[in-house]
């Protein structure tokens, strides 16, 4: 349905445009990423399923008029979550890229994953989704692709200075390494108590040790 915006005369017979219905005061940007949160708080309890724009609107303490103005409807709101959660990976690896810090990159992921509880749950009914909806496949096959496309540049990075084995590729290295972050993910809920702060301490030791130089193997970084 088109959204439609209201005239009232203003001073001197000017046409002011009124704010649209429904739509909540405030910065914009912030107020979309609170419905986002509100959505994946709802997913997260309730489960894809039952995840309706009026619980949404609920759960954000808005009026469903509200998330419409945002987001026209259910797959919009979804596939727009889908992009936000893949940003914050994203911006975890930003974060590392220039420093090539891949211990800081199992860290953060290994932190996010257990300090974070609603990130599987979620993700994982977004994949189950996708195989049912082609605009959510799409975004989550380019946006997995640019991730591990990030990662092997950073594993390449770390090959040329030496830090990283080079005697396996970078992209393979990532695909292995990705696969390892989402296993943590998928098993976190179910058995938090493995992943206590001194097994984390050491799953990332043993994985700069897979991906280590081997023995004997060291050689001058590249300029």
């Amino acid at each position: 349905m088109p959204r439609t915006t209201s005239h009232r005369p203003g001073p001197e017979g000017a046409t002011e445009h009124a704010a649209p219905r429904g739509r909540p005061a405030g910065d914009h940007a912030a107020k979309r990423t609170e419905l986002l949160e509100a959505a994946t708080s709802v997913i997260a309890e309730k489960g894809y399923a039952n995840a309706s724009l009026r619980k949404v609107a609920q759960s954000a303490g808005y009026t469903t008029g509200a998330v419409t103005y945002y987001f026209a409807n259910k797959q919009e709101l979804v596939t727009a979550l889908a992009e936000y959660r893949f940003d914050t990976f994203e911006a975890m690896l930003e974060d590392v890229r220039e420093q090539t810090d891949i211990r800081a990159l199992f860290e953060q992921w290994l932190s996010r994953t257990t300090g974070d509880h609603e990130l599987w749950p979620v993700m994982s009914q977004l994949l189950a989704q996708a195989r049912y909806e082609p605009a959510l496949a799409t975004i989550i096959e380019r946006r997995y692709a640019h991730f591990r496309s990030v990662y092997t540049e950073i594993l390449s990075t770390g090959q040329k200075r030496g830090t990283v084995r080079d005697d396996i590729p970078a992209d393979l290295l990532a695909d292995q390494l990705a696969a390892m972050g989402d296993g943590w993910m998928v098993m976190v809920p179910f058995e938090p108590a493995r992943f206590s702060p001194d097994r984390i301490r050491a799953l990332v030791e043993a994985a700069l040790t897979l991906i280590a130089p081997p023995p004997g193997t060291q050689r001058t970084p590249e300029t």
